[in-house]
């Protein structure tokens, strides 16, 4: 048989005999130093050809085990959820539970991964979408109601999330669930409504004891998240300096208070205007460093009240007194940017005071803001001109070089 028999870099090449005659098996270790084979070609030129592209692919790194992708998308979700759990803060996981619960699993978890077709991620896309999709509350049969395309793109980004993991492993040879021709637009975000001074303090004024009403004063003009407010002790404030040093935050998930670092990983240290410094003074006098300045009334950590429309917390009651349209205590965050922006404040400065990991980030979120500035920049460098010594002569005489026709 050695005449039958090629050896190569990769693996080798060899014949044997069976029921319809000779044949031939290519054989190979794949990336992880596995012994591999695939029989039953007919020609020698037929095994030559088979064993170049495991060649080629394995030097691209685009080799895959078809035996691998016999696993289930919910035996690799086991690990990729888990990964995801350690990566992120228990708020930013829970969407990602909840859809892979609701809308991934019931679909996809008992699939191979190398059954799914890009035709069948485009299917479900669509089911999902239009709410026809099984997920744990419509069953087969029944319709849902459509779903916004934030839901269904998470749901996408979880299965395409699983599946590149499959990819790296070498289990597929490329993500079925990227590149979607069907992908559902999120709708253009409402713009953004900005509390005027007046608003915040009729707003403040509104609630229901001193110690809520401070805190939507801190909210609304240092623009900390509301796990931070109510997460603040006694010895975060530095009235001297006018600073609240940010280092945790207290997050409600599913009921469950999660105590943790800011959203950015980061400490850092916040301004607060003079006029808050008695009032925060008045909240810490007689407690501990440790103590929480926002405690809830039974002690503790203060719960983030209810926003739903129509609803009877004491932030919709001091709302609908106030007269105020409906907002949340996240819209105070972006009350604080524009009272900052409109205070002076630069987007590096502003940047720090809200906890964004980036200048960038804070402009592309509060673009508009700079946008409504502009106007005032010019107006500024024509008031910078004319109070310059001589500036409004000088002016004159440019507009005489210019004109002649002007000076008569």
């Amino acid at each position: 048989m050695g005449a039958d028999r090629i050896e190569g870099e990769m693996g080798s090449i060899d014949a044997y005999e069976s029921a319809k005659g000779r044949r031939y098996r290519v054989r190979w270790r794949d990336p992880e130093h596995q012994q591999r084979e695939k029989r039953g070609f007919r020609t020698k030129r037929e095994a030559e050809q088979y064993a170049a592209t495991v060649e080629v692919a394995m030097m691209r790194g685009t080799y895959f085990e078809p035996s691998q992708s016999r696993v289930t998308v919910g035996e690799l979700a086991i690990d990729w959820l888990a990964n995801k759990e350690q990566a992120l803060k228990p708020s930013s996981f829970s969407p990602i539970r909840i859809a892979w619960r609701v809308y991934v699993e019931p679909r996809w978890a008992a699939t191979p991964i190398g059954a799914i077709r890009p035709s069948a991620v485009e299917k479900w896309i669509r089911e999902v979408s239009l709410g026809k999709a099984v997920t744990v509350r419509v069953r087969p049969g029944n319709g849902g109601k459509p779903r916004s395309a934030g839901v269904v793109l998470r749901a996408l980004g979880i299965l395409a999330g699983i599946l590149d993991v499959a990819v790296r492993d070498g289990r597929i040879p490329s993500n079925p669930a990227r590149g979607a021709s069907n992908l559902p637009r999120k709708a253009t975000k409402k713009r953004r409504r900005y509390l005027t001074n007046e608003e915040v303090f009729r707003f403040a004024g509104r609630a229901p004891d001193d110690m809520r009403s401070v805190l939507i004063l801190t909210l609304a003009y240092t623009g900390i998240r509301w796990g931070e407010a109510v997460a603040l002790t006694v010895g975060d404030i530095n009235l001297e300096r006018g600073r609240l040093s940010i280092h945790q935050t207290a997050t409600e998930v599913d009921g469950i208070i999660h105590v943790g670092p800011p959203k950015s990983w980061e400490a850092r240290s916040v301004p607060f205007p003079a006029f808050l410094a008695p009032r925060l003074k008045a909240l810490a006098s007689g407690k501990k460093r440790s103590a929480l300045l926002f405690p809830a009334r039974a002690g503790g950590y203060l719960a983030r009240p209810s926003t739903a429309q129509n609803g009877q917390s004491w932030w919709l009651t001091a709302l609908r007194d106030a007269e105020l349209e409906h907002l949340t205590p996240h819209d105070l965050k972006h009350t604080a940017a524009s009272l900052a922006v409109s205070a002076g404040a630069n987007v590096k400065a502003l940047q720090r005071m809200l906890g964004h990991k980036s200048a960038a980030m804070t402009l592309d979120t509060y673009a508009d803001l700079f946008e409504d500035d502009l106007g005032s920049v010019a107006e500024r460098l024509n008031e910078r001109v004319l109070s310059e010594s001589g500036g409004e002569l000088w002016i004159q005489r440019q507009v005489v070089q210019l004109d002649p026709q002007s000076s008569h």
